[in-house]
């Protein structure tokens, strides 16, 4: 069985972004698909998609699991690293039961919002089968990299405090009522990618999402014991650079891998990729620079991941130069978020995950339709709307996404908070995770 993009749908996958052109693949009317030309399988863009997975891979793993974990105490050093990792394990295999299925199979009475069950554990995907130019096997591998590294992000949030129990359930159950539907109407064929938001590689369905999450998940967790005291400090920024290092390489992977295929388009998406995440991080370390005096390893860090996050949604949609602007404006926004608007509300976000990814994916959203602009050197905006009516879109389709980010995230941890509860005990906390949960030690001293 073949499935493929015809040329139409394919230059509007290319304008658009991953939204339109996975949308196009998955669910092209059937008299679109009679006229398509046969798919022809490509060498060129199957190593290039092959390789950004590869990368994607080590952005997920070990990348996010080393940046999360240097920034956490010795004590749960293994806790973090662990919850990183066995989240991305299990919405593997999960996505390959019916996350695939529920994202892009065609659903003839509920499309709008999800998928159907048509390739529930990969029924129909053969070596054979295409999606585009791409074996159907590494387009599904390719977008269960984006649906495993999704979720984890959130352990930033609660981490140092949670039961590690409660996060395996709440993985399960975030990632079939969240990400699925979500991945579904944006990328799937859903009403939102009907829409025709501006949101190139996942501003929305990844770091939106996540960001919303982990703050409600601040707050229902609870905050950690002797929060605001020096004993709360990261304890190993050389771990945290590394891992952040890992994420900015793999980033251009990710947002690169989106075009599908390899050519000079994606290879501007991660010219931009790049430069957002340098203006993001020469922009945090110069407003910590004149706000504390000094600039610091984890400012400079964080501003990268901040610059990357906000240009996930408009690389594919504006210059490079616009790619360095949204970077340098985006980070003092994440600067305020985490050291003014985190203590205004008392909140324990662990890691920053709000202030990073949700406030980064809100501003990058915004700043998307910006610089698209083509007095900006951006690709202008499709169906022939104006500045305001792309940007209504924009702000209607983020709103969206933060209702149900909300909505789901209360609902999954409510439901792991009834079967073993959230929190470890105020001695377990004490002890540290690594112990206390996994009976093993990160360091050890003799």
């Amino acid at each position: 069985m073949t499935s493929g993009l015809s040329g139409v749908a394919f230059e509007r996958g290319r304008r658009m972004g991953l939204a339109a052109a996975i949308g196009s693949i998955a669910l092209l009317p059937g008299t679109a698909m009679a006229q398509a030309p046969e798919p022809v399988l490509s060498g060129g863009d199957t190593a290039f998609v092959a390789a950004c997975s590869l990368f994607v891979m080590l952005m997920m793993l070990p990348g996010l699991a080393l940046f999360y974990a240097g920034m956490g105490r010795a004590k749960n050093v293994l806790s973090i690293l662990t919850q990183v990792f066995a989240s991305a394990a299990l919405i593997c295999v999960l996505w390959t039961m019916v996350g695939y299925s529920l994202a892009f199979a065609e659903n003839p009475v509920y499309g709008s919002v999800i998928g159907g069950l048509g390739k529930a554990f990969l029924n129909g995907v053969t070596q054979d089968s295409l999606v585009g130019t791409l074996p159907e096997y590494l387009y599904f591998l390719f977008m269960m990299l984006f649906a495993a590294i999704t979720p984890p992000i959130i352990v930033g949030a609660f981490a140092e405090r949670i039961r590690f129990s409660a996060v395996m359930i709440f993985m399960t159950v975030w990632f079939l009522v969240n990400y699925v539907p979500m991945a579904h109407m944006a990328w799937g064929g859903g009403w939102v990618f009907d829409i025709g938001a501006q949101d190139f590689a996942g501003g929305n369905v990844v770091h939106l999402n996540a960001g919303i999450a982990a703050l409600v998940a601040a707050y229902m967790v609870g905050p950690r014991h002797g929060l605001g005291t020096p004993a709360m400090a990261p304890h190993n920024m050389t771990m945290t650079f590394t891992g952040g290092s890992m994420l900015w390489v793999g980033w251009l992977a990710f947002c690169g891998g989106c075009a599908l295929v390899a050519n000079g388009f994606a290879m501007l998406i991660m010219v931009n990729t790049l430069l957002g995440g340098a203006a993001g991080a020469l922009s945090w370390m110069l407003t910590e620079w004149v706000h504390r005096r000094r600039p610091s390893t984890l400012g400079v860090v964080s501003g990268a991941i901040a610059g990357l996050v906000a240009i996930t949604p408009a690389c594919g949609f504006v210059s490079p130069m616009g790619a360095i602007g949204i970077g340098l404006l985006v980070s003092p926004v994440c600067v305020w978020a985490v050291e003014s608007l985190k203590h205004r509300f008392g909140y324990d976000d662990s890691f920053d995950v709000f202030g990073v990814h949700g406030v980064g994916a809100f501003v990058g959203g915004l700043l998307t339709t910006v610089f698209a602009t083509p007095a900006l050197g951006g690709v202008g905006y499709l169906q022939d709307r104006s500045f305001v009516e792309q940007m209504g879109v924009q702000i209607g389709i983020m709103a969206f996404s933060i209702a149900v980010s909300a909505a789901t995230t209360y609902i999954a941890l409510k439901i792991a908070d009834m079967i073993v509860g959230l929190r470890v005990s105020e001695d377990e906390e004490q002890m540290g995770l690594d112990v206390a949960a996994h009976g093993e030690t990160g360091y050890r001293m003799s």
